[in-house]
């Protein structure tokens, strides 16, 4: 990926990051802002957009750290099992894995006597339904072995990245921050394939532009006459 394609993944990220965490956070906490808006206050409306975009940039740069972190242990993945089909299996396993503790855990960490396990598995499918649907699409771009691979970063590494505020368990902070790595990282995963093709292009038009500039070179220094 060329470094003019990688800032315009950044920056775009940055805002897709941006809008949802506002749109989710306006919705999420409307009662807090009801009145803001039925006031007519534009301070605190513009204060409060203003307090989610920064979390919003937050939210997209962890998104994207974690993406680029695991291109590269997918590629070492790769590199270790020597084989696609070994290595999307041991994804699926680590899928499940996480899936499982996502609810078991939580439950068993903060639920309280007499609680039900659906709001907990409610959330765990919150997860699963987008990933889903993300890792469709990109095989549906791609190829079927792409399917596991998406998924696996859908789940596995939103959950990484989500982890610090599933400790707290604050509702609104748990959803706010999972719709917003979602967001981003399935642009991400979509996007991937997009943009290395754009970048072998923008290598091919290098290269072909160097090439003819050799021959010119190369022309020039054999019409020259010797100088002995």
């Amino acid at each position: 990926m060329t470094s003019r394609i990688w800032v315009r993944l950044f920056m775009t990220t940055l805002l897709i990051g941006a809008i949802t965490t506002a749109i989710v956070g306006f919705i999420i906490n409307w009662n807090e802002y009801v009145n803001y808006f039925a006031d007519f206050r534009i301070i605190n409306i513009l204060s409060a957009l203003f307090w989610f975009i920064l979390w919003g940039f937050l939210y997209s740069v962890i998104s994207q750290m974690g993406f680029f972190a695991y291109l590269t242990v997918h590629r070492f993945g790769l590199g270790i099992f020597k084989s696609v089909s070994l290595w999307n299996g041991v994804q699926v396993v680590i899928i499940l894995f996480v899936l499982f503790d996502l609810v078991y855990l939580r439950y068993e960490t903060f639920a309280k006597s007499g609680d039900s396990l659906l709001p907990y598995i409610v959330l765990a499918v919150l997860l699963l339904i987008p990933a889903l649907v993300t890792a469709w699409f990109k095989a549906k771009q791609t190829n079927r072995e792409a399917f596991i691979p998406a998924l696996f970063f859908m789940i596995v590494v939103t959950v990484i990245e989500w982890f610090p505020v599933l400790r707290v368990n604050e509702h609104s902070w748990v959803y706010l921050m999972l719709f917003s790595l979602l967001a981003c990282n399935a642009y991400q995963i979509l996007i991937l394939h997009k943009l290395n093709m754009q970048s072998q292009q923008v290598r091919q038009r290098i290269e072909s532009n160097r090439v003819p500039n050799k021959k010119t070179n190369a022309q020039k220094k054999s019409s020259k006459k010797p100088s002995i």
